[in-house]
């Protein structure tokens, strides 16, 4: 892909989510395959899109930190989840990880991430303070435009009743458009899964190392390929392969989504 730094290659962005450090759910293993595999992509970016912990105690972060601290890529984005910010936990990301809410600008990518918790509770939201400032992040000219936070802004099929949804969802996609936002990213749910709605593109991932599963979902992180004006984006399952969620162009909008029926069948949608 051609570019604003003059390259000319596929530009990789790998989003890993929901690690549930410090419980009997958590598999270290499925955790350390994943980082081995990413780090052989060697990616351009990596996303962590929050639940980096259970309970948000300091341990458990420290755990975190030991394992994302193995990653080898420059530009690593890492958001808390609302399991984070039980406890006061926010205190112990900020320390190990520093601002809750950022800004990365990184070969004609920029990735805006914002923490859309609130202490000790579930739901989450953007929050109309940050709409402006989330507007100026996105101002620079750019290729990709990339908005990262751990709840989602629509809800996910195959997670049972709807809880959980960001309270302000609606008039943060309106700002998200005004922004030129191309791709949202998020986890939460545990269930990977793509929309298209108007010019946004919106994935969700699963955790990627814990047992904390919704019906025949398994463990998984996310790879996004992006390359001119065409985007592809891939489920990868730690020592299990991959299949592709849904590609796109950010120029036509034009889109093909697949959707894993059962093991071995995939079916695409336009």
């Amino acid at each position: 892909m051609a570019t604003r730094d003059g390259s000319d290659s596929t530009f990789t962005i790998v989003q890993i989510s929901d690690l549930h450090c410090g419980t009997q759910f958590f598999l270290p293993n499925l955790l350390e395959r994943a980082i081995t595999e990413v780090n052989d992509l060697e990616p351009d970016i990596v996303v962590c899109s929050g639940d980096l912990t259970t309970f948000g105690f300091k341990e458990e972060y420290a755990l975190a930190k030991d394992y994302l601290d193995r990653i080898d890529c420059k530009a690593v984005v890492v958001i808390p989840g609302n399991h984070d910010s039980r406890n006061v936990g926010y205190v112990h990301f900020e320390d190990l990880f520093g601002d809750r809410n950022s800004v990365m600008r990184v070969g004609g990518v920029t990735v805006v991430a914002v923490d859309s918790t609130e202490p000790d509770l579930d739901h989450g939201q953007i929050g109309r303070g940050r709409y402006a400032w989330i507007e100026e992040s996105f101002a620079a000219p750019a290729d990709l435009r990339v908005f990262v936070c751990h709840h989602h802004l629509l809800p996910v099929p195959g997670t049972g009743r709807e809880r959980n949804i960001i309270y302000d969802a609606g008039d943060a996609i309106e700002c998200l458009q005004r922004s030129g936002v191309n791709l949202v990213l998020s986890g939460h749910k545990h269930v990977p899964y793509a929309w298209r709605l108007e010019d946004l593109f919106i994935v969700n991932a699963g955790t990627v190392s814990s047992l904390r599963l919704r019906g025949n979902t398994r463990p998984c992180y996310n790879v996004i390929e992006f390359s001119g004006t065409h985007v592809d984006v891939w489920r990868k399952y730690p020592f299990h392969g991959q299949e592709k969620i849904i590609q796109f162009a950010i120029d036509t909008l034009e889109f093909e989504k697949y959707t894993a029926r059962i093991e071995g069948e995939v079916t695409s949608r336009r």
